[in-house]
């Protein structure tokens, strides 16, 4: 009989976490480590003011939480393995009489990432004291991280049932990064303080990376998205969704269900098209090409649910392409080439959305970061820092967008040579000028971090993985403290 490694998750909490978009798990350090941490926190902020992203390392005991079996077991389970934590790092201080916060969702820090079902992040929340109720914990709103509209913002008229995320210290929620959340009211007499940290994967999944007992996807009580829910399984366990026979459903009524005036019925409609396969890549293909150039620019404001604005790629049609996967690769591969710029930069979205099956590609989004559309480059730099795979072939492409005129692209082609370097000394030289000289402080870390694998020598991973997450930003200050 095989060992279970007692610290990764099991097939039920991953599908709850698929559906709710949360898990709680206990750094299991001592008490006195928590309240040490706490002293130290309090210390800081008091005397020193917020730090911000520095929060790591003015405080480098922090890391010992994320270093826990716990808690690197349930991140390795969502993320897989060789996950990164992001260099956006918050302590949040919730105040005896604070009235709480509205509900909204992040933004990818400044960036502006189409929220797809297929996760790729998430956050984790890190209490250093005891939280109860009365203390303002987090709370979210579980099973809506996929909606980008809910009932109210504001908490005191919202209908949809909330959660507070309590615990006792050491308690880290890791929660699915477009969760809706806010502080809540804190009617107690004590702080209430959480460091909030993201995560991210390095690669696409392969197979389960849970302790996963091959049980498949099992309907969950109470979800309202089906067919959203088994993509994301699917995907998760390395299978290819997108794929799968569906019997009775209607490609017609799918079409018209987009245009709902619910969000969930869009939703669902969206998700089951990925059951068709290549059946509906051609309707779906001729309802992407109508969009109008306004209806994709009505996502592009920002709104609570996308506090820096959202992409314009934010499209019914697009997010049933990316369900049906596989079989919508080599017609979204020639849609980088549509006269209207919307369309291809939907295009470069769905592709790095679909994920390792659209690696055939990854010429055509090469290509594509010489796009004269910002949004084109944009989305195409980030479906290449999912795929990766690059070869020294690619160099010259890369090189040109680290240099990109647009602070997103030149972000997300940074982080994609940290999750997949390659042997280019011109590159690596590029990649260190701009650690030490672009105006972009996320630039500047993925820069270094790119180039420091892509110098380093291997089995040296650890002591890089040391010196970012203790690297102190000089961009960074009260004033500007993300």
């Amino acid at each position: 009989m095989p060992t279970r490694n007692s610290h990764l998750l099991q097939d039920d909490t991953v599908r709850r976490f698929i559906t709710d978009g949360y898990v709680q798990v206990n750094a299991g350090l001592p008490g006195e480590f928590h309240r040490d941490l706490y002293r130290k926190i309090e210390t800081v902020l008091e005397e020193e003011g917020n730090p911000g992203n520095n929060i790591l390392p003015r405080i480098p005991e922090i890391q010992r939480v994320f270093d826990q079996p716990a808690v690197r077991g349930a991140l390795t389970s969502l993320l897989g393995p060789g996950y990164l934590m992001h260099p956006h790092r918050y302590c949040h201080l919730n105040k005896p009489g604070s009235s709480g916060q509205q509900w909204h969702k992040d933004d990818y820090i400044f960036d502006h990432n189409v929220r797809h079902a297929r996760f790729r992040w998430v956050m984790a929340f890190y209490y250093p004291q005891d939280v109860s109720v009365d203390m303002g914990p987090t709370g979210i709103l579980p099973g809506k991280q996929h909606h980008n509209g809910i009932s109210d913002c504001d908490a005191s008229k919202t209908t949809e049932s909330a959660l507070g995320l309590c615990g006792p210290a050491g308690t880290v929620s890791i929660v699915n990064f477009d969760s809706w959340h806010r502080a809540t009211q804190n009617v107690s007499d004590k702080n209430r303080y959480m460091l909030k940290f993201q995560f991210t994967r390095s690669h696409e999944p392969a197979g389960p990376a849970w302790e996963s007992g091959n049980g498949g996807w099992k309907p969950q009580p109470g979800d309202a998205h089906p067919a959203v829910s088994e993509t994301v399984w699917n995907w998760l366990a390395g299978g290819n969704c997108g794929e799968a026979e569906a019997r009775g459903v209607s490609i017609d009524r799918c079409l018209a269900a987009l245009d709902d005036t619910d969000e969930r019925v869009r939703l669902q409609a969206a998700y089951t098209f990925g059951r068709k396969g290549e059946e509906a890549v051609e309707p779906l293909v001729e309802r992407l090409r109508a969009t109008r150039e306004e209806v994709a620019l009505a996502s592009v404001p920002r709104n609570p649910a996308n506090p820096a604005g959202g992409n314009p790629s934010e499209l019914p049609a697009a997010y049933a392409l990316s369900a049906v996967g596989r079989p919508a690769v080599k017609r979204l591969e020639a849609l980088l080439e549509d006269d209207a710029w919307w369309v291809r930069a939907a295009a470069a979205d769905v592709l790095g959305d679909i994920g390792s099956p659209a690696s055939p590609a990854r010429p055509a989004l090469l290509r594509a970061l010489g796009d004269e559309d910002v949004w084109v480059r944009r989305n195409a730099s980030e479906a290449l820092a999912i795929l990766g795979g690059f070869s020294d072939d690619d160099a010259p492409a890369l090189r040109s967008a680290i240099g990109d005129e647009d602070e997103r692209v030149r972000r997300n082609i940074a982080f994609a040579l940290a999750r997949h370097p390659i042997q280019d000394a011109e590159l690596v030289d590029g990649l260190a000028t701009r650690s030490v000289e672009d105006e972009g402080r996320y630039v500047r870390y993925y820069a270094l971090a790119a180039a420091a694998r892509m110098a380093g020598k291997t089995g040296h991973e650890s002591l890089w993985e040391a010196m970012l997450a203790t690297r102190w930003c000089p961009l960074t200050t009260r004033k500007s403290a993300y």
